[in-house]
C-alpha cells in the first residue's frame, strides 16, 4: 500500500467506505474512545471539522477498546454517545483495533509511515492522531495530549498548500 487512499474500513453504520472518497482532502485520523480522560477531544476534533472542512479538512474517528476498556460499546452506543455528548458530525467508522495481530490494515501503515517517539510504532492510548496531507502520505503523528486547537496551527499550514 502507497497511500492511504489504498485502504478502505467499515463505517459506524456498517457500510464499507474507500478513504479514496477523500482524495485530495487534508485527513486527521484519530483513534477515539467514549469513556477516555481525552474523550473531551470529541468536541474540538468537532469544531477543527467544523472550521475546516470547507477548505478540505476531514476529521475520521476509528473508536477502538484496546486502551483500558476504554471503548466497551458496540457501534449503536458509540454513535449514540457521540451525537447527543458531542453532536458529533464528522465521519466515524466502525471499532477496530490499532495495535498488535488483529490491527486493522489502515493504522498497520499509519504507524510505520507515521512512527512515534524513538521510531516507536505502536499506538499509545487514545486519541492518537495521524495528520495526512491531500497526496494521501502521512505528514505528521501527535500524541494524545496534543489537543486540537494545538493541532489547527499545522492545519493552517497543510490546508493552505
Amino acid at each position: 500500500m502507497t497511500s492511504v487512499y489504498d485502504f478502505s474500513a467499515r463505517d459506524i453504520d456498517g457500510n464499507e467506505r474507500k478513504l479514496d472518497e477523500w482524495r485530495g482532502k487534508t485527513l486527521l485520523i484519530v483513534n477515539v474512545a467514549s469513556k477516555c480522560g481525552f474523550t473531551p477531544q470529541y468536541e474540538g476534533l468537532e469544531t477543527l471539522w467544523q472550521q475546516q472542512r470547507d477548505r478540505g479538512l476531514v476529521v475520521l474517528g476509528f473508536p477502538c477498546d484496546q486502551f483500558g476498556h476504554q471503548e466497551p460499546g458496540d457501534e449503536a452506543q458509540i454513535k449514540s454517545f457521540c451525537s447527543t455528548q458531542y453532536d458529533v458530525t464528522f465521519p466515524m467508522f466502525a471499532k477496530i483495533e490499532v495495535n498488535g495481530d488483529g490491527a486493522h490494515p489502515l493504522y498497520q501503515w499509519l504507524k510505520h509511515e507515521g512512527k512515534g517517539i524513538l521510531g516507536s510504532e505502536a499506538v499509545k492510548w487514545n486519541f492518537t492522531k495521524f495528520l495526512v496531507g491531500p497526496d494521501g502520505q502521512v505528514v505528521r503523528r501527535y500524541a494524545p495530549t496534543d489537543t486540537p486547537a494545538k493541532i489547527a496551527k499545522d492545519l493552517q499550514q497543510e490546508l493552505a498548500g
